[in-house]
Order: C-alpha cells, then sequence, then structure tokens
C-alpha cells in the first residue's frame, strides 16, 4: 500500500503504529510517552527492544517493531492467484470465471481495484467519492426518525433526538479532505484492495454495508447519486445471476493459508505473560486459543 487509513493520512506502516496507540476511539493512551514508559516498566519487554534494535523503546523502535512483523502478514496464493499467474484452469469455477469477465468488463470494478500483468493488489491508491459520505452528511441533518438495527435483521425506527442522546457527537466524515483540504476532495476515500474482502465484512470505510452481496448491488444502483459523484460511479445493468458471480469471484480472492496465519497470531497468550515471572516461554508450548 502506499497511503494508510481510508484517507490516507499516512504514507508508511512505521508511522501508521502511532495513530491507534493514541486514539481515543482505540487504544486510548494519553500520549506516545506514555506508551514509551509503559514499555520500559513491564518485564514481558526485558531485552527485547535492545536485543532488535540495540536500545530501548522509542517512537521509531515501536514503530519498527510492528511494522516489521505486519509485513510479516502475507496472505496470497488465493484460487485467483492460482488461476491468473500460476496458470491452473481449473482453479475458478465456471461461475468465478464469469464473475472475473464482468469485473474487468461490464461491471467496471477493475478500473479502480486493479489487475496486472504479474500481480494484483486490486487497488489504484486513490481516493473516490461513491456517495455514501456524502449521504451520511445530508441524513445527519434531517429531522424526525432513523431507522435503528435493534437485532440481526431487524429494524425499528427511533426519533433522531432520542439516539443523539445516548450516543457521542458525530464526527466529521469528509475523506482525502481532513488531509488535502482541497474541496475537490471531499467525501474521497480510498480504494481499498479487495484481497480478503470475503472475510472483512462489514463493507465500505464507514462499515454501513453488511455483505459483498449489499456492495455490489450498491454499486449496481450508482452508488448515491449527488454533485461530487467519481465519474467512474454510474448505473451497471447487472441481473441478480451477475451480481452472484461477481461476488463469487471476490470469494476467489481469500487468500490459501489464512488458517495458518490465525493459528500463527494465537500462538501466543496476550501479553506474552508465562506465568512463571513474567518471562517469556518458548511460543509452541502455549495452548491454542478459539
Amino acid at each position: 500500500q502506499e497511503t494508510m487509513f481510508h484517507d490516507g493520512r499516512d504514507t508508511t506502516l512505521e508511522t501508521q503504529v502511532i495513530g491507534p496507540l493514541v486514539s481515543q476511539e482505540e487504544m486510548a493512551n494519553p500520549s506516545i510517552g506514555y506508551v514509551i514508559a509503559k514499555i520500559a516498566s513491564l518485564a514481558d519487554y526485558d531485552g527485547l527492544f535492545e536485543a532488535a534494535f540495540g536500545g530501548g523503546a522509542t517512537v521509531e523502535r515501536i514503530g519498527r517493531a510492528i511494522a516489521s512483523w505486519e509485513r510479516s502478514l502475507l496472505a496470497g496464493e488465493s484460487a485467483f492467484d492460482r488461476w491468473r499467474y500460476g496458470g491452473r484452469r481449473d482453479a475458478l469455477t465456471e461461475k468465478q470465471r464469469h464473475g472475473h469477465e464482468l469485473f474487468s468488463g461490464k461491471a467496471g470494478c477493475a478500473a479502480c481495484h486493479l489487475i496486472g500483468d504479474d500481480h494484483a493488489l486490486f487497488t489504484d491508491h486513490e481516493f473516490h467519492d461513491t456517495g455514501l459520505g456524502f449521504r451520511a452528511e445530508a441524513m445527519s441533518r434531517q429531522s424526525g426518525s432513523v431507522s435503528v438495527e435493534i437485532a440481526p435483521g431487524v429494524f425499528t425506527a427511533i426519533d433522531r433526538a432520542v439516539v443523539e442522546s445516548v450516543g457521542e457527537p458525530r464526527q466529521a466524515d469528509l475523506g482525502r479532505y481532513e488531509v488535502s483540504h482541497e474541496p475537490r476532495d471531499l467525501w474521497r476515500f480510498k480504494t481499498p484492495s479487495l484481497r480478503n474482502a470475503a472475510l472483512t465484512g462489514p463493507y465500505m470505510h464507514d462499515g454501513s454495508i453488511s455483505s459483498l452481496e449489499e456492495v455490489v448491488r450498491f454499486y449496481n444502483a450508482g452508488g448515491v447519486p449527488h454533485e461530487g459523484l467519481d465519474p467512474l460511479i454510474r448505473p451497471l445493468g447487472l441481473s441478480d445471476d451477475e451480481v452472484s458471480a461477481l461476488v463469487a469471484f471476490i470469494e476467489a480472492l481469500t487468500a490459501g493459508n489464512i488458517a495458518d496465519l490465525s493459528a500463527d497470531a494465537r500462538s501466543a497468550q496476550v501479553g506474552n505473560w508465562s506465568g512463571r515471572g513474567g518471562g517469556l516461554m518458548d511460543p509452541t508450548t502455549y495452548p491454542q486459543q478459539d
């Protein structure tokens, strides 16, 4: 990836690390200095930064440590890869191959979710306005009732004032504009990779769409029409069978090593605490966790 976050506000993994550590919506540490002091006080980390980087924890070394691990999380060798780059004609089903034809042709997905001759990250690294940010802003200004999902698939109408009384004030969701401050970037969000998308719902930058089928239908309908809508977003005229084929193709982008990555991530107890003085144990002796 060339940039990080939906608005592209960070350009490296090393610097991206800092935001979640101090964000009030995420880990909510009061400062990065607090994080450094906390790490220095924990026996779990005794000698580890020194061994890896020649010195104790610093902002730079924390970023390097986490980024180095993140770069090891390679999830490839999907059915699509075996078919497209491995020469395995039988790796995709007929339905998935039809989905690929639609993806690259009639549906126009590949205009933003690029497929190269020798690799495919499924993003153009650019920012586009699909109308979702515009719609959310418009809805926030409406009075009356709003539809609230109170159980999976169960919605009820609740007065907007009641909803707003029990939640935090709505944060601005302006997309790339928050980084560039250029009016043309209002409500433009980064094109995400589609690799492993079948595993990463809910979808869109705000998690407002719950399934891949709904995502395809959103684009099939032409997004949310408004003055700033990206010209690539348009009604597609896909049939139900074509929508289903596109979803099947996206499902074929799921990596073949997901189970191994998941098992590796769960091979050490949270905090790396052994129960024997706080030191590290051989990770192969840890019990697997669900």
